[in-house]
């Protein structure tokens, strides 16, 4: 698998497939059993993880902990309405809240490559599709690439131009209406619920996405080759 510049990729596939096992492996947090991962000299990459619940007792603002990071860009805590947050205690948060904060976060190093793991743990379904349109524009303007997990398999297939099914190893990838036409992605969520994903991408977006021949290979931000790793 790789990924090129400004696209924005989703992995899905079953419990203990090993999807945040991949991405640790591609982040360097963890290392392949064999295989390796390529990474571009220039890249920069933002990270937001699935968990991430600041202890009660942290005596610390939102303002504060994004400090630690960097400098706060204005505008952008405004887009992410993490301004009148700023103030709050960063323990108090709930936890639509908190992703934001983490996403700012991960957005102060200026990153070509955001990586999010599960970006809508905590949030209500209200905020999930406005999340992910917001990541879909964020990443228009700033130039960066999504590599995100997620299980919201309706929602992330309206934002995301490449899916990339796992299950131990890559079963099928491509466009969401091919992934929902193929066999071991049908095996494992079922003929409907790839019918469905097919016609609301159809339905909810302009682009069918951007082809390797878009981005030459030597300017993808990582590039895994038969990463075997530990699943689990």
């Amino acid at each position: 698998m790789a990924i090129a510049p400004r696209e924005i990729v989703t992995i899905v596939g079953p419990n203990g497939a090993g999807k945040t096992t991949l991405l640790n492996c591609l982040l360097g947090l963890d290392t392949p059993d064999y295989g390796y991962v390529i990474r571009a000299e220039n890249i920069r990459v933002g990270y937001v993880p699935q968990h991430f619940q600041p202890h009660p007792s942290l005596p610390m603002d939102v303002a504060s902990f994004l400090a630690l990071y960097g400098v706060v860009d204005a505008a952008l805590t405004e887009t992410l309405a993490v301004t009148p947050l700023l103030k709050q205690p960063i323990a108090k948060l709930s936890g639509g809240e908190l992703r934001r904060v983490l996403l700012l976060r991960a957005l102060l190093k200026k990153p070509n490559l955001l990586v999010l793991d599960e970006p809508t743990a905590g949030v209500d379904v209200g905020g999930q599709g406005e999340l992910y349109r917001l990541l879909k524009r964020l990443s228009e303007e700033l130039n960066f690439a999504v590599l995100m997990v997620s299980h919201d398999l309706y929602v992330v297939m309206a934002s995301t131009e490449r899916v990339i099914c796992l299950n131990h190893h890559v079963c099928c990838e491509g466009t969401p209406q091919h992934v929902g036409g193929d066999a071991s992605f049908r095996a494992m969520f079922g003929d409907q619920l790839a019918d469905q994903i097919a016609l609301y991408h159809h339905h909810h977006t302009h682009s069918h996405g951007l082809g390797d021949e878009d981005y030459p290979h030597e300017h993808h931000h990582a590039h895994e080759h038969h990463a075997g790793c530990n699943h689990g």
